[in-house]
């Protein structure tokens, strides 16, 4: 029985949609070129028809979740009223980093600071060093965030106060929504996750390929990054099977310790107390700017032009990413208010973020100095940081270190997506069966060899960017959807407590 088969016999309904999926891929295959023009088309112009809308949402999400924790709402807590934690703060914010961003921030730890300096998106402010910072700051802190810790405090809310299935379609009323409605909210949100995770296996298999051709000279083999999307899957599978517990928590808390102690070795090597002055004055700056920056007003407009391809681009990239991301936090928040959820969600990650481009940047601005001009070493972003690693003490220990926390990240992003897909699929449990994590491992390995090799086939086509650009596409109704779920949970705040208000004490 092959594998399509054997989804359709044992989950017919889980048969049904990955036949669809399958379909999907073969048109992709058959049209390659007209896909990728349509995909392109697409992502341009909802990058350009809401674009500012996306700026708006983004700051109406952190500005909510600031009013949220700091209201008598903030207390409510997901579970009963006496219940601890499920996890540990170490625990907690660990997973959640893993799986909200983790690779993201060695893919881009020099490359964004460098190519910020060299292309500042607004002159005149502050010096360049400060501006560079501070939009990287902007690109990868508190809004990113605020989506996903919108997502996990809504459906959290669902999930543990109402007792609703954990699916994103649980965040409208029961009232409101139609079967057709909700079979649709959550089939985009399974399609939004698989291209997600493939793509970030994707960018990540790239840059461990890039990275061992700088350090060895060994070409950019598609053999390679098979054999990394096998092992990185088959962990995966491994930590899902195994469960939170055992699997998900254990590997995002030994990736967040690597994480530190490259972190600290950077720190040792590098100008420590310029790093920090740099730090303390962008952090400032873009605490001060964050309203201005948010909507791209005045002298902080940096032009259409670079709106499209960075700030539109990451917002539309960050709400693609958010109900996987938002709907795992609900999942691991049990026990915990929303206050602590959006302070540690919103507050904690961002800082351990731009500590980390501040000291990774500076030492970058530090070492094109010492070199006296800069020819774009930097510019490719898959090899910057392997390049940045050279210049430093121990770069073979220190760039094979990177790789394992490449491979370390990428598994706790599968892990973390596939037990989200198999709750999807399950009809919200939180428990979801073994056999449907084995399957959507299984999907997922076969769809991200399946886009190597379509890449590898179509070389003329930059496939791997097509993946990235359907994510915005696809991110579209989540942008729509966040506006009508932050309207009916307010509403939903607002007749708890009156509820509560009236009953009899």
């Amino acid at each position: 029985m092959n594998f399509w088969k054997k989804a359709n016999t044992d989950y017919p309904r889980l048969g049904t949609r990955l036949g669809h999926y399958r379909d999907f891929f073969g048109v992709c295959f058959l049209f390659t070129s007209a896909t990728y023009a349509g995909i392109e088309q697409a992502s341009l112009w909802i990058r350009g028809a809401f674009g500012h809308y996306y700026l708006y949402l983004g700051l109406a999400s952190v500005l909510l979740l600031l009013a949220l924790a700091i209201s008598p709402w903030g207390k409510i807590k997901l579970g009963q009223g006496d219940e601890k934690p499920q996890y540990s703060l170490w625990a907690w914010s660990s997973m959640l980093y893993s799986a909200g961003m983790g690779a993201g921030i060695l893919l881009r730890a020099v490359q964004e600071p460098v190519m910020m300096r060299e292309s500042p998106p607004f002159t005149g402010i502050h010096t360049p060093e400060v501006v560079a910072l501070e939009f990287t700051f902007y690109q990868w802190g508190f809004t990113p965030w605020a989506f996903y810790c919108l997502f996990a405090v809504i459906i959290g809310y669902a999930l543990f106060r109402e007792g609703r299935p954990i699916q994103v379609s649980s965040s409208l009323p029961r009232h409101w929504k139609s079967e057709k409605l909700s079979r649709s909210i959550d089939v985009i949100a399974v399609l939004t996750t698989v291209f997600g995770l493939i793509s970030s296996i994707g960018l990540g298999t790239a840059q461990i390929n890039g990275g061992l051709d700088h350090l060895y000279q060994s070409g950019q083999d598609v053999g390679i990054s098979i054999f990394f999307v096998v092992l990185i899957c088959a962990l995966g599978g491994l930590s899902v099977w195994l469960g939170v517990d055992k699997g998900i928590k254990l590997l995002s808390k030994i990736n967040i310790s690597l994480t530190l102690v490259l972190l600290a070795v950077v720190i040792f090597q590098v100008d420590s107390l310029q790093s920090l002055a740099l730090f303390g004055e962008a952090f400032y700056s873009y605490v001060v700017d964050f309203i201005p920056l948010s909507i791209a007003a005045g002298r902080f407009d940096p032009g259409i032009g670079f709106l499209t391809d960075w700030t539109y681009y990451y917002w539309a990239f960050w709400l693609a990413w958010a109900p996987f991301t938002g709907v795992f936090i609900a999942r691991i928040s049990r026990g915990r208010s929303l206050r602590q959820i959006i302070l540690g969600g919103l507050i904690l990650p961002s800082l351990g973020t731009f500590i980390w481009f501040s000291f990774f940047g500076q030492g970058a601005y530090d070492q094109i100095t010492l070199w006296g001009q800069y020819q774009g070493e930097f510019n490719n972003v898959f090899s910057s940081i392997f390049v940045f690693l050279g210049g430093l003490a121990f770069p073979s220990v220190m760039n094979l270190w990177v790789i394992l926390l490449l491979v370390g990240f990428l598994v706790t992003s599968v892990d973390s997506a596939v037990l989200v897909l198999s709750m999807f699929s399950d009809k919200g449990q939180t428990h979801p069966s073994r056999k449907l994590r084995l399957l959507w491992t299984v999907v997922i390995a076969l769809a991200s060899i399946a886009l190597l090799l379509l890449g590898e086939a179509f070389q003329d086509v930059d496939v791997l960017n097509a993946t990235q650009k359907l994510l915005i596409v696809t991110s579209l109704p989540f942008a729509l959807l966040m506006a009508a779920m932050i309207f009916f949970f307010i509403q939903r705040l607002l007749h708890s407590s009156k509820k509560a208000s009236s009953s009899p004490r």
